[in-house]
């Protein structure tokens, strides 16, 4: 969404002289370069002959708030200006948001003005943590956001900044500074924000090639990024080694002899399922979704769930698998990709774990395992000396090793207690949809489905489990009726709606009045 801006109106009163101040707030969440963004403004500002002055709030950590960065400013008359400390609701004539959300959160907050404030925006996501918590699909409605700030705002320039700040090698305060100049809302010619960025001595190409390419959007003289979309997601490649090239053309010669609703999935399951452990794993995973097919009939939909829950089920996250994913390179790339990582430059990364006895016990073999559970005394002394997040360098080589290490106990994952307890419970998950698709398919079908509730290790599979026994509870409650599928959906949805369970609770009563 990109809009042409006017000239500003209704900005604070003026004072003897005749000026009015320009009121300018950005929301920038940290590592964005707010601060750097507002330097940059208000030595704009100066260098034209203004009076400017900059303020800031700090956020929260984690994503629960941005950094509120307050500039006002003035033509430079001789007279000192009283300026205020922070935005007031009514009294922004320029809104910068360095994330959509952000923007949403500013048009709440009454930072937004009709027929006053030009808004700034970068339509690109970060996740919030209320966004991440949620147990199910916790994303806020973008579209709805940027509908708002139609409403909301006077003009809005708004468009992925942070795409174009990478495509150039740069951060996002580059892009927004350019979205600015380009909108028009403040006096300045483009050449004085060019100089600004020179003078600042560090990354200054770069960071003129992103202020270039935002500010050429801004006033429509190229096309703004297109949005990423799922079907733009990489499908995942799948290397075999050359001794196993006949038993994984077996595999796939079994993928295509499955109907064809059911073979795209499967063979995205199939690859996730090899990748997880290995080519008998794979053949495993083909069994449950071919068992699934001789009890099912075109369209082939609970098939196709069982393609897609299946190997998920299958692909349980353990110590085992978060080791293997943070040691790989693709994830080192991903994140040299996000942070813009310059080929002159170190990546220090680091990495939190929080392993409880719990995980510890079921990550030794089966008999060991057990033997730990029950010596509670030996669970105490764990809990009181080592119970406690731990910190790894992973770009360090002591760090990267003891991750490595964990990651190559992958062959032994089917002789350790975790593995056979995640076993039993999807085989009874199994046998239950099995049992259940005899006389009601798309019951059988919301059954696989639940698998969403379960996800994470630790504390968060342990809530997770607890919700997914509950919703599978209701299978006996709700069988024979023709609206079974569309209750086991509707607790699904509560379930996955909230981290507490108290809407699922509710929805159970509710199956609970209605079923005895």
């Amino acid at each position: 969404m990109n809009m042409q801006t006017k000239p500003l109106v209704a900005r604070r009163s003026p004072g003897p002289d005749g000026e009015k101040i320009i009121t300018l707030a950005a929301l920038a969440v940290g590592g964005q370069g707010g601060g750097v963004l507002t330097n940059w403004i208000v030595a704009v500002a100066e260098a034209n002959g203004y009076r400017a002055q900059s303020t800031s709030v700090a956020g929260v950590a984690q994503r629960t708030g941005a950094t509120i960065y307050y500039v006002e400013m003035c033509r430079d008359t001789g007279r000192i200006p009283v300026f205020s400390l922070s935005p007031a609701i009514g009294d922004v004539d320029i809104l910068m948001a360095s994330e959509l959300m952000e923007g949403g959160r500013a048009i709440l907050r009454g930072f937004v003005t009709p027929g006053r404030t030009t808004m700034i925006a970068s339509t690109h996501r970060i996740p919030a943590v209320s966004e991440k918590i949620a147990p199910g699909d916790g994303r806020a409605n973008g579209p709805e956001v940027i509908e708002a700030m139609g409403i909301a705002a006077d003009h809005v320039v708004a468009f992925d900044m942070e795409t174009v700040a990478k495509q150039a090698g740069s951060v996002i305060s580059s892009s927004l500074l350019g979205a600015l100049a380009g909108s028009g809302a403040l006096p300045f010619p483009r050449e004085s924000y060019e100089e600004v960025i020179r003078a600042s001595g560090r990354g200054v190409e770069a960071s003129l090639r992103a202020f270039g390419a935002a500010y050429d959007i801004a006033t429509g003289a190229s096309p703004a990024p297109a949005p990423e979309s799922d079907a733009d997601a990489p499908v995942p490649v799948l290397h075999v080694p050359e001794k196993l090239r006949a038993q994984w053309a077996a595999l796939e010669a079994r993928l295509a002899a499955l109907p064809a609703e059911v073979r795209e999935m499967a063979g995205l399951g199939l690859k996730k399922v090899v990748d997880y452990q290995d080519l008998d794993y794979g053949a495993d995973y083909l069994c449950m979704v071919e068992t699934a097919v001789a009890a099912d009939a075109a369209p082939y939909e609970m098939s196709a769930a069982a393609a897609k829950y299946c190997a998920r089920a299958l692909c349980y996250d353990d110590l085992l698998r978060v080791a293997d994913i943070k040691t790989r390179a693709t994830r080192f790339a991903r994140v040299k990709d996000e942070v813009v990582v310059n080929d002159g430059q170190l990546l220090m990364l680091t990495e939190y774990f929080h392993p409880r006895f719990e995980e510890l016990a079921t990550t030794m073999p089966r008999g060991l395992g057990r033997w730990l559970q029950s010596r509670k005394g030996l669970e105490a002394w764990y809990t009181r000396h080592f119970d406690k997040g731990r910190r790894i360098r992973t770009d360090s080589l002591s760090g990267f090793a003891l991750l490595w290490l964990v990651s190559s106990l992958r062959p032994l994952r089917r002789r350790l207690l975790r593995h056979d307890s995640e076993m039993r419970h999807v085989t009874a998950w199994f046998d239950t949809v099995l049992q259940t698709a005899a006389a009601d398919r798309a019951l059988a079908t919301e059954l696989l489905a639940n698998y969403r509730l379960i996800k994470g290790y630790s504390d968060t599979h342990a809530r997770g489990l607890s919700k997914f026994a509950k919703v599978m509870g209701a299978r006996d409650l709700l069988a024979g009726r023709p609206d079974a599928a569309d209750w086991m959906r509707r607790l699904r949805t509560a379930a996955l709606d909230d981290v507490e369970g108290e809407k699922l609770d509710g929805a159970l009563a509710t199956v609970r009045s209605f079923a005895g």
